[in-house]
């Protein structure tokens, strides 16, 4: 199981952190991922972590502003995300895969979280 939390209402240029807690199973087993999802629009890859933490990937539309962050010791995956724009309003979801190579769609990744909803206003 998977539960998201940070979203809220930012101002443009401003800073959100997601978390997203896993229980369940052994998290260190999986590689995390974020996404996202607008209205009216296809849920979109963020960034994905390994493991350990050794190995990101960043979509191009967060590559710079955000961070993908994990505690094993924890079951937590982060994002940090910073000088947000409007256009970054959506629902945020963390999901986990237990494939090892670079996965960017939603096909990749068998277990998702419910979602955290980031409005940034202008």
């Amino acid at each position: 199981q998977l539960q998201a939390s940070g979203g809220g209402l930012v101002q443009a240029e401003g800073s959100l952190r997601l978390s997203c807690v896993a229980s369940g199973r052994t998290f260190s087993d999986y590689v995390m991922g974020w996404f996202r999802q607008a209205p009216g629009k296809e849920r979109e890859f963020l960034a994905r972590i390994s493991r350990y933490g050794q190995n990101v990937y960043y979509a191009d539309s967060v590559k710079g502003r955000s961070t993908i962050s994990r505690d094993n010791a924890r079951n937590t995956v982060y994002l940090q995300m910073n000088s947000l724009k409007p256009e970054d309003t959506a629902a945020y979801y963390c999901a986990a895969t237990d494939r090892m190579q670079v996965e960017l769609t939603t096909s990749g990744y068998a277990y998702w979280g419910q979602g955290t909803q980031v409005t940034v206003s202008s």
